[in-house]
């Protein structure tokens, strides 16, 4: 239910150098001016930290500025540093949600260390990814507590959700089950922990079950197409399984698939049981 993503070309330090000097005369300039070496050094930190909400503090010296920031990222002059920089990352071309895997371009851009209290990362291009509206609702200004110092998977840094990281059970009685979701084996306590905190906190599960009882049915569906046609049942979902795997193994249906085909009680039943006649 996670994505990794390609870093951003734009350097985040570099493009701190370019918004200082395009400010030189501007209303700001002696401000920018005087805070432009931390800035620099709170991203290098930021970079170096993995963005993690746990090394990386706010910035209150800068707090009676925060909206000359913001502007940055709110109100971009075309051509600006900024601008160009937000254009690449709006320019691409996922079908999926990389926070949470589900289907659909997601047309918004999420801030990982939310603006509001960050202001000055509002424009660091390694801050910056999309993400659908429903994940933007689930996670708000939230980071992590005194508990989870982190609640949410980087899709930059966190390199390892480029696996498949989480698994679907899915329960009795088949035609009409029941699901759960958990995170899978292998992995190590600390990513074990970020994962299950990432999918509490966006509510991927609820929301996964709405779309679980609609595959469930078209599963149903398309299982009855195959026998009434002698298709091999098997090897016809493992070709469904395999094409949902691109871009990520963690899209909500590369995770079905993967639990339909590892359930042999459940693919017993699609392939001899009397199924449930769906519209």
């Amino acid at each position: 239910m996670v994505m990794h993503l390609p870093r951003p070309t734009t350097s985040s330090v570099h493009i701190i150098d370019a918004l200082v000097a395009e400010r030189q005369n501007g209303k700001n300039a002696d401000f920018f001016n005087a805070i432009h070496a931390e800035w620099r050094t709170r991203t290098q930190d930021y970079v170096a930290q993995c963005g993690s909400p746990e090394f990386i503090h706010e910035w209150p010296a800068v707090a009676h500025k925060k909206k000359s920031f913001l502007n940055l990222y709110l109100s971009p002059k075309d051509g600006s540093t900024q601008a160009m920089m937000l254009d690449l990352l709006d320019d691409h071309e996922l079908t999926l949600c990389p926070a949470c895997g589900e289907a659909g371009r997601p047309n918004t851009l999420d801030h990982y260390l939310p603006k509001g209290r960050y202001p000055h990362f509002c424009v660091t291009p390694l801050n910056l990814f999309p993400m659908c509206d429903a994940c933007q609702k689930e996670k708000l200004e939230k980071t992590g507590d005194a508990n989870s110092p982190r609640f949410f998977v980087h899709p930059y840094f966190d390199v390892f959700v480029a696996q498949r990281v989480l698994e679907l059970s899915i329960h009795l009685p088949y035609d009409k089950p029941t699901f759960a979701l958990s995170v899978r084996p292998g992995l190590t306590a600390a990513q074990t922990a970020l994962m299950s905190s990432h999918v509490r906190e966006l509510a991927i599960e609820q929301r996964y079950a709405h779309f679980f009882r609609g595959q469930h049915r078209r599963l149903l569906r398309l299982v009855s197409g195959m026998r009434l046609s002698d298709q091999n049942v098997q090897v016809n979902l493992a070709t469904f399984r395999d094409s949902y795997s691109d871009p990520s193994e963690n899209s909500w249906e590369h995770v079905f698939y993967c639990a339909v085909l590892a359930d042999p009680d459940l693919l017993d039943y699609l392939e001899n049981s009397q199924l449930p006649d769906y519209p």
